[in-house]
């Protein structure tokens, strides 16, 4: 939770320098012009890359799978797209490396493969089916009657 809080704090402080330093070389209109143009830039490549995801994740439920990659995916699409809408150019450059894919794709392979992010069905153990396509409430044996 203190961490949430530094980043309120921090975050805007860092954002208004980096503001005024670019504003001082390049004026103050230019910088308002290029930080709405990274903004509308962020948007159509977040709807571009959000289709994209949601038709990746129709597929894999179409073909039975859970789509947790683009579930996490989607998550880190959302907080790219309002760090995109947040003005200045520290959180564009983060919001921008939510939207790129190979990046994202890293990034999303690394949550869910830490265990911080979990998702059902995730790594052996986890989710409706253990190791193997196993049930895990379900003990496997065998009987034979004797009469």
């Amino acid at each position: 939770m203190r961490i949430l809080f530094l980043l309120f704090i921090i975050v805007p402080i860092v954002e208004m320098v980096v503001l005024i330093k670019v504003g001082e070389v390049i004026g103050a209109w230019y910088t308002v012009g290029l930080v709405l143009l990274t903004a509308v830039i962020g948007i159509n490549l977040l709807r571009q890359q959000g289709l994209s995801t949601l038709m990746r994740a129709n597929q894999r439920i179409n073909s039975g799978e859970l789509p947790a990659q683009e579930m996490v995916e989607g998550f880190l699409l959302a907080i790219g797209g309002a760090l995109l809408l947040t003005p200045g150019f520290v959180t564009d450059t983060m919001g921008f490396a939510c939207l790129i894919p190979p990046l994202r794709r890293l990034l999303v392979s690394k949550l869910l493969g830490s265990g911080r992010f979990f998702m059902a069905g995730q790594g052996p153990g986890y989710g409706p089916r253990g190791p193997a396509g196993r049930d895990p409430d379900v003990i496997e044996g065998e009987y034979r009657r004797d009469e």
